[in-house]
């Protein structure tokens, strides 16, 4: 019995040797997910630790980690057993390599509502991809590749995308049962998809295709979901699928034949043989000229009541029109509703609700600029409606809007949706103090404005974006792997703007000098007793002469307090972030805790030169400030907040570094 137990125990000892084997073929999979994310920030490596040691890695799947920066793909390819790679609902840039959708392992790819633009596909023929399910919606994609190669997809969403032209070469996409190309601004003929026979679900809306329908469509018959509305087709549209895709499938789709609303002509009794005989024989002259009296008399009436009819509404809109036509500089796309309450989708899928009846009911309250009398109505008309073409970004408070004002001012719009819930007094009281922070470095803000429960705050627009963007995205100092002419914190056509360039960037004294001006605003706002509470790279603007400007600030003060904030507030861990964004300055690695322990050691270690970007001229002057700045930035990051400096003192330290700074 013993000797049983023995070779059994023996066995199962075996059995899971092997499979320990099968499941840890690859030893460096780890090593190439940390390089392939190191200039993400907000990764983690631990979220891939394995209680096996040196296990394959199969799955990538990180949504909504509030993820940011470019991928270098390179390493993914030599992640042997990858099958899944999922990053929707973060802010991935860049391009992806044509080769990416050529690993073998590779079946589902989800890189949906992120800011990755360039091509989608292969760049040459005789490619081929092993993967089944592809969403890439929601992105910055501006042209196609070679989509021939996608031989077993499954499922393909390209929505919210510039793609511009027709999607091409669907022959051979023989197993495709989903296809989504909405709103992805194309035009051409739909022709091109017409070999998709596999098909149970297309979405072509919101383009500018036309075509004949339905002789250029895939087949109907397998279709579960149809919907191509807002689009340029024309054709005979059968009742039996109107009733099956439903009236929205169609709405705004073209010109159509519907066999739906075809009605036999109406038909007029005949009249009695001996009653039209009496009325040819016996005219009555006195009759007939009394009708022709009456009914030039009625129609003297009609054609005098419409006229006074149409000049009335016609000066009702000219004077309607002359009243809005300043409201903004481009043509309003959007239909006003006239009476509330009004709900606004962002880019995320989330929705704000301003719970009133009138939009004028709400009122602007400005402090900053020429004093108009505005409401929330334009508010709605500054922004189209607060379209999703309009916003900004989405950060923690909520979404962020650009919005023109009467007399061309641009602005910023941010929505609190942490503030839902306050008090409309308590609210006004903290916009009312925010507002009078005057300061050159403080992005103060210069309006407010709250519709039922929605609190909306004006800033100033800052054509040169924030500083993250302006150190890592907008422009680099190499060729880029996307456009960013269009991103929507530039705006090219703002008279006497300055867009900064990469020379710009790569000039050490300029750097110094944002420093200098962060320190000068954020000592400001503790002088005048505010703490930020939330100090990074994207919370400091850049004006039009690269003039830094805290945002941001003072808001914490209106949203739910937090128990459990603890070391997180307060002056020192303001200072603790001003530190963080000055080793973001000197190193331009983004500021993470990772690189922040990093650049201690090298300064503690007196190898603080290690850390320098090398984007910066590295002159013998410029190394020894730029390492004097980083020891600053290790006081501003000590690990006991009594040991770190004030930003009066900071201030002061970093000034003494350059003198023309004094």
């Amino acid at each position: 019995m013993e000797m049983c137990c023995c070779r059994f125990l023996l066995l199962l000892s075996l059995l899971l040797l092997v499979d320990s084997k099968s499941l840890c073929k690859n030893s460096t999979d780890q090593y190439l997910i940390s390089k392939a994310f190191k200039s993400v920030s907000g990764f983690n490596l631990s979220w891939f630790q394995s209680p096996l040691p040196n296990c394959s890695i199969t799955e990538i799947k990180l949504p909504s980690r509030n993820l940011s920066g470019i991928i270098s793909w390179y390493y993914l390819k030599n992640i042997s057993n990858l099958h899944t790679v999922d990053l929707s609902g973060n802010s991935i840039k860049g391009q992806i390599p044509g080769w990416f959708w050529s690993i073998q392992s590779l079946r589902n790819v989800n890189l949906a509502k992120n800011r990755i633009g360039g091509s989608i596909g292969f760049k040459f023929n005789g490619s081929f991809s092993s993967i089944r399910v592809l969403n890439l919606s929601n992105n910055r994609f501006s042209n196609l590749g070679q989509l021939s190669g996608f031989s077993k997809l499954e499922k393909l969403d390209l929505s919210h995308n510039n793609l511009g032209s027709t999607p091409g070469q669907f022959a051979k996409l023989t197993k495709l049962e989903f296809l989504n190309i909405s709103s992805c601004k194309i035009s051409g003929n739909i022709r091109a998809i017409s070999p998709l026979h596999s098909l149970k679900y297309l979405d072509v809306s919101n383009n500018t295709m036309n075509g004949t329908f339905p002789t250029d469509f895939p087949p109907l018959d397998t279709l579960s979901f149809l919907n191509i509305s807002l689009n340029n087709f024309t054709g005979i549209l059968p009742s039996e699928k109107l009733n099956k895709f439903g009236k929205s499938a169609f709405f705004h789709g073209g010109n159509f034949n519907s066999t739906a609303i075809k009605t036999p002509p109406k038909r007029k009794p005949p009249k009695h043989p001996s009653i039209q005989k009496h009325i040819i024989k016996k005219p009555k002259s006195k009759n007939k000229t009394l009708i022709i009296l009456i009914s030039s008399i009625s129609g003297f009436l009609v054609l005098s009541i419409s006229g006074v009819c149409f000049m009335c509404i016609y000066r009702r809109r000219r004077k309607r029109a002359s009243r809005n036509k300043w409201a903004i500089s481009r043509p309003i796309q959007f239909e006003m509703k006239s009476s509330g309450p009004f709900s606004f989708e962002t880019e995320s899928g989330t929705s704000w609700i301003a719970d009133i009846k009138e939009p004028t009911s709400a009122t602007v309250i400005m402090s900053s600029k020429p004093l108009m009398n505005l409401t929330f109505k334009d508010l709605i008309v500054a922004t189209s409606y607060f379209g999703k073409e309009s916003i900004l970004s989405e950060g923690r408070c909520g979404p962020v809007y650009r919005g023109v004002l009467p007399g061309e001012i641009h602005v910023a719009i941010k929505v609190l949706e942490n503030a839902r819930e306050i008090d409309d007094e308590e609210a006004v009281k903290v916009f009312e103090g925010l507002t009078r922070l005057k300061h050159q470095n403080l992005l103060t803000l210069c309006g407010y404005c709250i519709a039922g429960k929605e609190k909306l705050v004006l800033y100033e627009f800052m054509a040169n974006g924030d500083l993250h963007r302006w150190l890592h995205e907008l422009p680099p100092l190499k060729p880029n792997v996307e456009d960013w002419s269009t991103d929507t914190w530039e705006h090219q056509n703002i008279t006497g703007s300055h867009i900064s360039s990469p020379e710009e960037k790569a000039n050490w004294l300029t750097r110094h000098r944002i420093a200098v001006g962060v320190a000068r605003g954020l000592a400001y706002l503790h002088h005048a007793g505010f703490t930020h509470g939330h100090l990074v790279s994207s919370n400091i603007m850049l004006s039009d002469t690269l003039e830094p400007r805290v945002a941001d600030f003072g808001l914490r003060n209106i949203g739910p307090r937090n128990k459990n904030i603890g070391s997180d507030s307060g002056f020192e861990f303001d200072v603790y972030c001003f530190g963080v964004v000055l080793v973001e300055l000197v190193t331009g690695k983004q500021g993470s805790e990772e690189v922040v322990q990093w650049v201690r050691k090298l300064v503690r270690e007196g190898r603080g030169e290690n850390a320098l970007d090398s984007r910066l001229g590295l002159g013998s002057d410029s190394v020894s400030e730029m390492v004097e700045c980083l020891r600053v930035g290790y006081l501003c990051t000590a690990e006991l907040p009594g040991k770190r400096p004030t930003m009066q003192q900071v201030l002061g330290l970093l000034k003494d570094i350059h003198s023309e700074l004094k």
